[in-house]
């Protein structure tokens, strides 16, 4: 069996930045460990499974390690894909999730937008243990869904955290979302995951599920510019819809291949 691969990075328009997902086109849905086997031979934080399904595609993501609820960039990846190496003739496509429901992503002035649901975040105590994996003092924290939300005083304080992952790892959180507002856009974040084989994510879309109407409400603002400044970094054009957000970016194709089964 020889299954196409194509490898991606998201929220850049130049290689070597962004968020690199593959993504593999398949005819039917494999074995679950196989995916999962797939994935983590990729060794990338994201591997994209789709499978067509009429006019649309069902989609699934998978870190090295386990199988996740959301992930913006590699279904970004996904949508360049379809786009771009399957011929895709219409302006939108959309995507059937287990956990997600339908997302779907237009093509739109020379970007790619995602309309992902928006999660809300809430007040909660600074969690036992995370000032010493984060190795500062914290003041405010959010509970976001899976995720903990960390409110820092500027992007310096961002750009220079240094988590002790093993510790960080130990708390009972799937990531940790670090952010500030910027004096270069709307806000700039970080996002660590390392239970889930990721240790930083170079740029985090489904974050921004939670990002976008916690900073539009902050900033009186429905229309945010971000940045995520991990090493790679990469660029989001985001609009709060109410219970909805819209995340934009661009993405560039890296490699194509096959896996031979």
């Amino acid at each position: 069996m020889n299954i196409p691969l194509f490898q991606v990075d998201a929220f850049t328009s130049e290689l070597f930045s962004g968020n690199p997902a593959a993504v593999c086109i398949l005819d039917a849905w494999l074995e679950d460990p196989v995916l999962q086997a797939i994935a983590e031979e990729n060794n990338l934080s994201e591997t994209a499974f789709l499978v067509p399904n009429g006019e649309d595609f069902e989609l699934r993501w998978f870190t090295p390690v386990a199988e996740v609820a959301l992930c913006g960039h590699a279904t970004l990846a996904s949508a360049l894909v379809v786009f771009d190496c399957l011929d895709w003739p219409a302006e939108r496509i959309t995507f059937h999730t287990r956990q997600s429901g339908p997302l779907h992503v237009t093509r739109r002035n020379g970007l790619l937008e995602m309309n992902f649901p928006a999660i809300a975040s809430h007040p909660t105590p600074v969690p036992q243990g995370l000032e010493d994996a984060l190795c500062c003092e914290l003041n405010e924290t959010y509970l976001a869904g899976e995720d903990l939300m960390i409110l820092l005083a500027n992007e310096d304080q961002v750009r220079n955290l240094q988590p002790r992952m093993s510790r960080l790892s130990e708390l009972e959180c799937r990531g940790f979302i670090a952010t500030s507002g910027s004096d270069h856009c709307d806000f700039v974040s970080r996002f660590f995951a390392p239970s889930y084989g990721i240790p930083e994510d170079p740029v985090t879309g489904s974050a921004h599920c939670v990002l976008i109407p916690f900073w539009s409400r902050l900033l009186n603002k429905p229309d945010l510019h971000a940045r995520q400044v991990s090493r790679r970094g990469g660029e989001l054009f985001c609009q709060d819809l109410g219970d909805r957000v819209q995340i934009a970016g661009d993405a560039i194709l890296y490699l194509r291949g096959e896996i031979t089964l």
